[in-house]
């Protein structure tokens, strides 16, 4: 494990999420693992964030507002997309994404969230805001796009206190 500071991964982290995704785990009764393909890291009040967005109808959703906290697994050497696929398309509520999928959950440094042990790239986070996307303040091109639905996603600003490869 070597800590690296998380900016110097910014475009590495950015390029993962636009193809194919990373991992986004939590704590709970059994830790669960999502799909994310969109989230952004930077500096809010002083402080490096990861941000990341999450539908409040999902398994995770319930987890992260709980424990207050998260981590997000970047695969690295290996690109994962077959568990990228599994953790996208099923759900934490009817199954245990770390048993028998080729995945394995491993103790983050900092954080009660686990890490993703087959990736290489690492943020523990503590959540510092949650926000609901609301249609009245969003691009009315998004709306019908993205959220036809009405399914509009949490944002959770996390503050990265570890960032670190295992590569």
């Amino acid at each position: 494990m070597k800590e690296i500071n998380c900016l110097d991964v910014i475009q590495t982290t950015t390029e993962h999420l636009q193809n194919g995704g990373v991992f986004l785990t939590v704590a709970g009764e059994r830790p669960n693992t999502m799909t994310i393909g969109w989230g952004g890291i930077g500096c809010v009040w002083g402080k490096p964030v990861f941000m990341v967005m999450v539908r409040p109808q999902r398994h995770t959703y319930g987890l992260i507002q709980a424990a207050g906290e998260f981590t997000v697994s970047v695969p690295t050497k290996n690109p994962l997309k077959a568990e990228l696929a599994f953790a996208g398309t099923k759900s934490g509520r009817d199954l245990d994404k770390f048993d028998g999928h080729g995945l394995t959950a491993v103790p983050a440094l900092t954080v009660k969230a686990p890490i993703v042990a087959e990736c290489g790239l690492h943020f523990e986070c503590r959540t510092l805001l949650t926000q609901a996307m609301t249609p009245d303040r969003m691009d009315p091109v998004l709306i019908s796009s993205v959220y036809n639905a009405g399914d509009f996603h949490t944002m959770f600003f996390g503050e990265i206190l570890k960032c670190y490869t295992t590569d």
